[in-house]
Order: C-alpha cells, then structure tokens, then sequence
C-alpha cells in the first residue's frame, strides 16, 4: 500500500514536472508567428461600439494615420496619458490622423465620468468581452499601436508613453 502511493506520488509529480516545463518553454520560446500583431503587420479588424452609439471598424479609418490605445480607467498609466493624446488629436486635427481609445471592458458610467473629467474629444470604444483585446495579445496597460495610412503597424508601446515619446512616434506616423 505504501509504496503504491509512493509510486503516485512521483508518477503527479512528474507530470506537473513535464507540464510546467512544456508550459514555461512555449512562454520563453514561442515563434513570432503566434498571430499577434507586430511592426509591419496588419493590425486585426474589429467592430466595436463606441460612446457615440454608433459602431467602428478598424475600417473606417483606412488612409489614415491611426493611434489605437488601449486604456482603463483603473490603469495609472493610461489616465497620466490621456490629456497627451487628447492634445495629439487637437493638434493634428486638420491632418488624416485618428486616435481611437480602445476601453477595456468597464461600464459606460465609468467610460462617459472619465471622458467628462479629461475633455476626452478623440473616439472612444467599448472592448465588454475583451475579443479585441485578446486579439490585438494585450498583457499590459495601455498599449498603443501606430498604424500607418496603408494599414501596417508601425509601432506597439507598451505602458505609459512620455509626451516626448508620443510626440516623436505621431509625427513619424504622420510622415508616413
């Protein structure tokens, strides 16, 4: 009886060993061809409805320069960047150039109190079941994607971005 628990005990453990080993090295060495979006690809399409009531396609902006942020209310880092990118909009609102606010799953109260507070003016949209997220592969907050007028990622930033930062990648974008 003893050592047939024994025997089972080595026999889980080995498994969780294998398990957890496959696991870790498909994080570490996954390929690039995992699907996710990457500089000069093509970023996934989605429809999401916005703040506005109308539904938006990533196809609505074709030709245009175009800044995805994917942002929280409850993320530090997306609220520090939000008056830059509401100023970005402002600034370069003669141009072909769109930022759309991607939010990630909160209630309209939450979404419609925070673009009150920070004069959010730039297209807001609402990700409640998380499908574009999970297709654009977010792991953190905010992410922003640049995507160029012919519809290939130029850049991905992940976190906060510095006004600096932000200023430098929208004229790149806008050179584009």
């Amino acid at each position: 009886m003893k050592s047939n628990r024994r025997l089972i005990q080595v026999l889980i453990f080995l498994g969780v060993l294998v398990l957890g080993g496959y696991a870790i090295g498909h994080s570490l060495f996954a390929s690039s061809s995992d699907g996710l979006p990457r500089k000069g690809s093509t970023p996934p399409s989605f429809s999401l409805l916005g703040t506005d009531g109308k539904t938006h396609r990533l196809d609505d902006y074709k030709g245009k320069a175009l800044v995805i942020n994917f942002w929280g209310t409850f993320c530090p880092g997306c609220v520090t960047e939000t008056p830059d990118l509401e100023e970005q909009y402002k600034k370069h609102g003669d141009k072909p150039f769109e930022i759309v606010g991607i939010n990630l799953s909160e209630d309209r109260l939450a979404i419609n109190n925070f673009i009150k507070q920070y004069d959010v003016s730039y297209t807001i949209l609402q990700d409640n079941n998380r499908q574009v997220e999970r297709a654009y592969g977010l792991k953190s907050y905010p992410t922003t994607f640049f995507v160029k007028p012919d519809g290939t990622i130029m850049d991905v930033f992940i976190g906060p971005m510095a006004k600096a930062d932000m200023d430098k990648r929208i004229a790149k974008l806008l050179a584009s």
